[in-house]
């Protein structure tokens, strides 16, 4: 089954303001490069040439910036005139990516994790794979989906942005999605209405056993949402430590 990318990229970008009042947040530049070209190379390298990016009223930036994608890569700009949370902005996604697994990568997430791997099992899986949930330990995870483990080890369950989170292991972010997604979604949004979030569905994957966790051990995670990370992002980006190409290319 084919696996195809939605790439988030909506939202109004409050904590980057003032750039934000005139640039897209993901065109902001992480050293020589903008931001969603380190995002869209994760994307790329995982094997992917089926692309959505959802954006607001700058998509024009993104799309002026990538045109028509790579040779053999198809490319989808959507709109989201207003922010209305993330249900919405996947739902502006859905006609182009119903009966495909997924890639669903929120954009301000910049990491040295290969996804190649994860995305061939995922996609060549006979059977419906379930989701692969990314993690990684955060000193201060109360800002994310964190996980329950039980004395195993195991993840039984998501809390939402808790008060008092029960472990430092954030998830958020970066998805993998099987077939059953958007039926997952309906049935999620149909429950929780404007509280939605997408733990909701990460945690029916949970429930029913049938979802993956994998840490990025000593891989990098940086979240560029705020001008602290883009500027540690960006001196990363100076050092060839993160890769903006759709092939594993390093410099130095």
């Amino acid at each position: 089954m084919e696996l195809k990318a939605i790439l988030v990229a909506g939202g109004h970008g409050s904590r980057l303001r003032p750039f934000t009042r005139y640039m897209q947040k993901t065109m902001l530049p992480l050293h020589e490069r903008p931001v969603i070209d380190y995002a869209l190379g994760t994307i790329r390298r995982a094997g992917i040439r089926d692309i959505t990016i959802v954006s607001n009223a700058f998509i024009g930036q993104i799309s002026n910036h990538l045109g028509g994608g790579l040779e053999g890569e198809r490319l989808h700009y959507v709109i989201e005139e207003e922010p209305q949370g993330v249900a919405h902005a996947l739902s502006l996604a859905r006609p182009y990516n119903e009966n495909a697994r997924l890639l669903i990568y929120f954009s301000d997430n910049i990491t040295t994790l290969e996804l190649a791997d994860l995305a061939e099992n995922f996609r060549n899986a006979e059977d419906p794979p379930g989701c692969v949930l990314l993690a990684r330990e955060e000193q201060r995870p109360e800002a994310f989906g964190v996980g329950v483990l039980d004395e195993a080890g195991t993840l039984v369950n998501i809390v939402e942005k808790p008060e008092n989170p029960p472990s430092n292991l954030a998830i958020g972010g970066i998805y993998l999605f099987d077939e059953r997604f958007w039926d997952r979604l309906d049935a999620a949004v149909a429950e929780h209405g404007e509280g939605f979030s997408i733990s909701d569905i990460n945690r029916m994957y949970v429930q029913e056993r049938s979802a993956q966790l994998v840490s990025v051990g000593e891989e990098t995670w940086v979240d560029c949402g705020t001008p602290d990370a883009l500027l540690q992002a960006s001196i990363m980006a100076k050092d060839g430590k993160l890769n903006p190409h759709p092939f594993r290319e390093r410099k130095g």
